[in-house]
């Protein structure tokens, strides 16, 4: 019986892929592959393959920690919106509208610009084991995009932990439970849950953000792509190339974190 039903299940999902419509989408999307194969220049991919290795490198890298680190930033954000005391409410709501209130490339250039511009005007910065660090683009760049993150993000985590039922938690406290084992054990599994369909849009938008960091000098996917446009003169081809590489990237995140939607075990209601 099982492997009848697997049989049927294969057959089902063939029947999908051989409906008329996606038919003609695929013949579609073979035909534009096929003619950008053949009626466009690549013959400037093996002069930079290995630079546009290295941008994707960092993108995906600067992705991975701005989310890591602004998703650590907006879990007491948010808690502190949703639970916290006026002092403490108050000045995480005003970092939320701050940076939601102004745009990221603003931010991004008042941190290297204004900011990196203050740290060569004091010795001791200079002299220190900052310096090394503080001089390169890439920091405030990675500050800029975590701070985007967690602003944003922590509004999501305000609202998921408003929308967890308060009789889940007074029956928590009735039972005995401190304040840190109800935040670990109820309180937080369930506004992650809650907050994840959310947060795999936000990751999509920061890997769309990603391309600010190259207005700073640093070389990303995106810096490449333009400096291939500057060295040869074309414009579709690396742009074509940029757009295939950001949508093969998205496809992938939106899977994974779909996977790790589904794989939770924690019930909302």
């Amino acid at each position: 019986m099982a492997g009848e039903a697997a049989i049927i299940n294969t057959a089902a999902r063939a029947s999908l892929w051989l409906q008329p419509h996606r038919i003609v989408l695929i013949l579609i999307a073979l035909g534009l592959v096929l003619s950008a194969a053949f009626f466009m220049r690549w013959d400037w991919l093996p002069q930079y393959w290995e630079m546009g290795l290295m941008g994707i490198w960092r993108a995906l890298w600067i992705l991975a920690v701005t989310c890591a680190l602004g998703f650590l930033i907006a879990v007491p954000v948010g808690l502190a919106q949703a639970a916290g005391s006026i002092w403490v409410a108050a000045p995480a709501k005003a970092f939320c509208t701050i940076i939601r209130g102004t745009p990221l490339l603003l931010q991004l250039w008042l941190l290297y610009y204004g900011l990196g511009s203050l740290f060569p005007q004091y010795p001791w910065i200079r002299d220190s084991w900052m310096w090394p660090y503080l001089r390169q683009a890439w920091p405030y760049g990675v500050l800029a995009l975590t701070l985007s993150f967690a602003g944003y993000e922590g509004e999501v985590m305000r609202g998921a932990f408003a929308g967890v039922p308060k009789g889940q938690l007074e029956a928590a406290r009735a039972f005995g439970m401190s304040r840190w084992k109800i935040l670990r054990r109820i309180w937080l599994p369930q506004a992650f849950y809650r907050a994840l369909p959310t947060l795999t849009g936000e990751t999509v938008l920061q890997l769309k953000s990603t391309p600010l960091v190259a207005t700073i000098s640093v070389i990303d996917i995106f810096a490449v792509a333009g400096k291939v446009r500057q060295d040869t003169y074309l414009t579709y081809e690396p742009l074509l190339l940029l757009a295939l590489i950001y949508m093969a990237i998205t496809g992938i995140l939106v899977l994974a974190l779909s996977r790790i939607e589904a794989r939770i075990p924690v019930k909302v209601g």
